[in-house]
């Protein structure tokens, strides 16, 4: 707006009496005349309204205004005259109407920015020599029903009521006046109820709405003309009762229309994506005979809805009908209530339909809601992406669960109970084929001296009895093997085939039939527990392993107060089995031993638990070795080997 505009506007609020017909003539948005007229008779009240504030307009909830009528005839602005003119905001009252009123009047509303401008026509006419007013409402009486009259001063109290003004409605059937609940006639609200309507109840009904404003009593009149329509005889007597409820004859006449009845929308609430476009039907149906005059109208924001333009965005369609006959004879109207694009800014809001009729204006609304997200490919890509870690977890546990315990104890030391507490002072009593026995190889004294306590000793912590390196010299070797077992929590025994092979099967600790491990003689002779049998040269060739094999199996199998590892070096065949003593087969047969030729023959490679010795540096044939050692690792930090089934090999892990 340009300067002179704003100072034009400063002037307009100071209300200098000798310029205010000169802002009539503004370049203002024009609304041209409203479609409504206002018509009244000398004597009466009457009330023009503008429709400039409303949301199709401007916000005017949000922006500040002022408003101001003028009379279009002589450009001045209305002011209030006590007992004649009353200016309320977007109201215009006359509180006494003469002839001279009849016009157009101009609302113009301003802002701090633009304006815009309106005519309403007040049109006053002379009333006629019989009793009502000149203009005339159309409204339709159903023929033996009871039916209703509705004053059509509805929007009068409805204004008068935001002022906080009592008013009251009088009822007239030609120039006489209809008592409340006297005779026939009941008064509902603004409506009149008449029972049983016959052909007497067609004429002239006038309702009068009487109040004092400003000071000034007064009053403003409708005259309705009804007429009477009545349904045809061919309709079914309880499809009236169901219609009407208050039925009592059906006569003959043309046509005839009963209360609108809104199917579609429900009152209900309406998902959709935004962006999306929606079509929802506003469903009408209007039973009775012939073309009801119904208009099924659309309200968004509180507006009347008439655009058919897509590019509105929001707009509707010519209101479509069809017949029905069955089950109940009548007419179906639509309307469709159209968005092209859907925003923010439509959800969360009521949109109404309401269908306009002289027997009533039933109303149905629907809310526009976003629809809720959708969650199943964020949960099946999370569920998935849970499953593959949980499936990589356990693999990664499986795989390298020694190096993970290893690790746990060396970063959380106070989780673990001190091992030194038990009094032992070695975690595993090793024993082997010692040299110049049977089953003595330089690989298997390699593997017991050299790699295992490179591996479990240096790299992994662990502190290893292994005979011929930690004996006392001189100590009886009775003496050691118990000493040593004793302060051992588990008992490693390597063997192979050979080991066992000049061992007398008669003297062991064996399993008798009723399953009670016992120490002694199959043959009877108890006095001793162990006894050996000579060699060709009469030497005990293997007398420690089998002492150790002795004691070992006596504190694991009767005291119970050490753990057993069975390592077989080189694959035992059935026969060879068969030479073995009975202790150690019956201890294979309850937990299966650790098949190292099995993985020394798959070539598998293990990491250690520390840094590369210099045997894996160099590769070869030791690294080979120290696969196994590693695997007697895993029998370490697992405990004891799982039991195998009898004659099944315990699978190293």
């Amino acid at each position: 707006m340009d300067l002179c505009y704003r100072l034009g506007l400063l002037l307009f609020f100071l209300k200098p009496p000798q310029i205010c017909a000169v802002f009539i003539n503004d370049n203002c948005t024009d609304y041209k005349v409203q479609f409504d007229r206002t018509f009244t008779v000398p004597g009466d009240m009457a009330m023009l309204n503008s429709t400039l504030l409303t949301t199709k307009v401007f916000n005017f909830s949000a922006i500040p205004y002022n408003i101001s009528w003028y009379d279009s005839a002589t450009g001045k602005e209305m002011t209030n005259q006590t007992g004649r003119i009353l200016v309320h905001g977007e109201t215009l009252w006359f509180l006494n109407v003469t002839e001279e009123d009849a016009g157009d009047y101009m609302t113009i509303v301003r802002t701090a920015t633009w304006c815009y401008r309106e005519f309403t026509k007040l049109v006053v006419e002379q009333p006629t020599e019989e009793c009502g007013r000149p203009r005339k409402a159309n409204q339709h009486l159903t023929n033996g029903a009871t039916d209703i009259l509705a004053c059509p001063l509805k929007v009068y109290m409805t204004k008068l009521d935001s002022y906080n003004v009592k008013s009251s409605i009088m009822w007239y059937r030609d120039c006489e006046a209809i008592v409340d609940s006297e005779g026939r006639y009941t008064y509902i609200g603004t409506k009149l109820k008449i029972p049983a309507v016959t052909s007497e109840d067609s004429g002239l009904y006038t309702c009068t709405l009487s109040f004092t404003l400003d000071g000034v009593a007064g009053s403003v009149s409708e005259t309705i003309d009804a007429w009477l329509t009545s349904l045809k005889t061919n309709v079914k007597r309880e499809e009236v009762v169901i219609l009407t409820a208050h039925i009592r004859d059906a006569v003959i006449a043309d046509e005839y229309s009963l209360t609108p009845q809104v199917h579609e929308p429900a009152s209900e609430i309406i998902k959709a994506e935004l962006g999306s476009n929606l079509t929802k039907l506003c469903r009408v149906f209007v039973p009775g005979v012939g073309s009801p005059l119904v208009h099924v109208i659309w309200i968004v924001n509180n507006t009347l809805l008439f655009s058919t333009q897509p590019s509105d965005r929001i707009y509707t369609a010519e209101q479509r009908f069809f017949n029905q006959e069955e089950p109940f004879e009548g007419m179906w109207l639509e309307r469709p209530l159209m968005f092209s694009e859907l925003r923010k800014e439509d959800f969360a809001i009521n949109y109404t339909c309401k269908a306009y009729s002289a027997r009533g204006s039933p109303v149905a609304y629907f809310t526009l809601m976003p629809t809720d997200p959708d969650l199943i490919l964020p949960i099946g890509v999370v569920h998935g992406v849970v499953s593959v870690l949980f499936v990589l977890s356990v693999c990664i546990y499986y795989i390298f669960k020694v190096e993970i315990v290893l690790w746990f104890r060396s970063a959380f030391p106070v989780l673990y109970i001190d091992k030194d507490s038990d009094g032992k002072l070695y975690d595993a009593y090793v024993a082997y084929p010692s040299p110049c026995s049977s089953g003595y190889n330089t690989e298997v004294e390699t593997f017991a001296i050299h790699t295992l306590p490179q591996v479990l000793e240096k790299a992994c912590g662990y502190k290893l009895f292994i005979a011929g390196r930690d004996c006392r010299p001189g100590q009886a070797m009775v003496d050691s093997v118990e000493e040593s077992l004793q302060a051992s929590r588990r008992f490693l025994l390597l063997y192979n085939a050979s080991t066992f092979r000049h061992t007398s099967n008669n003297n062991n600790i064996i399993l008798s039939e009723d399953g009670v491990i016992s120490t002694g003689s199959k043959t009877g002779d108890s006095g001793s527990s162990t006894d050996f049998v000579y060699d060709d040269d009469g030497v005990y060739p293997d007398q420690r392993q089998q002492f150790e094999v002795v004691v070992g199996m006596h504190r694991a199998l009767l005291e119970g107060s050490l753990k057993v590892i069975l390592v077989e070096l080189e694959e035992i065949s059935p026969e060879q089995l068969a030479l073995f003593p009975e202790s150690v087969r019956h201890l294979r047969r309850k937990q299966g031993a650790v098949c190292l030729w099995k993985n020394h023959r798959q070539k598998q490679q293990w990491p250690t638990c520390g840094r590369p010795t210099e045997a894996e540096k160099t590769g070869g044939s030791d690294t080979a070795i120290i696969s196994e050692a590693v695997t007697l690792v895993k029998i370490l930090e697992r405990g004891p080997v799982p039991h195998a089934r009898e004659g099944q090999e315990s699978r190293v892990p």
